[in-house]
């Protein structure tokens, strides 16, 4: 098992010096991956449903602050030697796509070959109204479009390609990527269609427990998401050994005297949350992915809990 964490995009645990304490340190303590969100602008006014919470509320909603995911990747990528940095998830429509594969085969480059492309479709409505994108209701095939453009001018001498959205020939693109073919891809979210998507074009599937339209958050609802993975996979010609399974929670908790009675997986004592993670790389997952800003008010938090988790909680799994 491999582990990562999540940083914030607002507030003061994405202020500057905040974002390279504890990026340099989550380096140092060996962590696998870093990862970072991805909104350019903050509707006033949100009506779309955001996934990720019971009512739907979009906790960035409030302040409004969203820090821009590349930039703040590359600002990162100068100062950790060994942490990967990956998009949690970059939402494909939101940018040009001959940009953004250039952006990111930059930061590819730049970062020594570190880059993991995470990728979503989206779920705000008012964002793709405000960035003047294609149909909101055409996101998904706009995204599923987009990577097969980005592999192109990823892996191709003389790239070229003719779609709905997006026509291009007779170009150089240069530098390509470090990693070959190309940086991996982590597919996320837990619809049908993310699944799928995975299934098709993605090196690892990225699911977040605390969906509550499509749960997430046990193994047996995991474990009935990845046989659907593999099955695509399957249909799409692959092995589903070839797609990984990374598990992002927002419940780690860890309490000195441990938690009596039910409780949330990942939370408790270290002998709980090791039990945990057993439980589920038993299932198949190579990968854990914690979100810390959620039970942390500072950076000294986030370096505490950083340095528990690989001093006693991973020594523990």
């Amino acid at each position: 098992m491999k582990f990562g964490f999540a940083l914030s995009g607002r507030g003061p645990l994405a202020e500057p010096d905040a974002l390279s304490a504890i990026a340099r340190r989550g380096d140092e303590l060996g962590f696998e991956w870093l990862l970072t969100g991805d909104h350019i602008v903050v509707p006033n006014s949100i009506d779309s449903t955001y996934p990720y919470t019971e009512g739907g509320e979009f906790p960035g909603s409030a302040s409004g602050v969203a820090m821009e995911q590349l930039t703040v990747l590359s600002f990162l990528a100068g100062q950790t030697s060994n942490i990967r940095l990956v998009t949690s998830v970059m939402i494909v429509p939101h940018r040009n796509p001959m940009v953004a594969a250039k952006a990111l085969a930059t930061l590819d480059v730049l970062s020594k070959g570190r880059l993991v492309v995470g990728i979503g479709a989206g779920w705000m409505r008012e964002e793709f109204e405000a960035l003047g994108l294609p149909p909101f209701e055409e996101r998904g095939a706009v995204t599923d479009e987009y990577i097969r453009a980005f592999k192109e001018l990823w892996t191709s001498d003389s790239p070229s390609f003719d779609g709905k959205y997006l026509s291009f020939s007779d170009v150089t693109f240069l530098p390509k990527p470090v990693q070959e073919p190309h940086p991996p891809i982590w597919v996320g979210g837990e619809s049908r269609a993310a699944v799928r998507r995975a299934g098709q074009v993605g090196n690892a599937w990225y699911p977040i427990g605390s969906n509550p339209q499509f749960p997430m958050g046990d193994p047996e609802s995991l474990a009935a998401g990845m046989r659907r993975l593999a099955a695509q996979a399957e249909r799409a010609g692959r092995e589903p050994s070839e797609v990984a399974t990374v598990f992002r929670t927002h419940d780690y908790r860890l309490e000195r005297e441990g938690i009596s009675g039910e409780r949330p997986y990942f939370s408790g004592s270290v002998e709980q949350i090791a039990a945990d993670i057993h439980t589920y790389e038993e299932l198949g997952v190579s990968g854990l992915v914690i979100d810390l800003g959620r039970i942390s008010r500072d950076v000294d938090d986030v370096l505490g809990h950083l340095e528990d988790l690989a001093t006693r909680v991973v020594p523990g799994v």
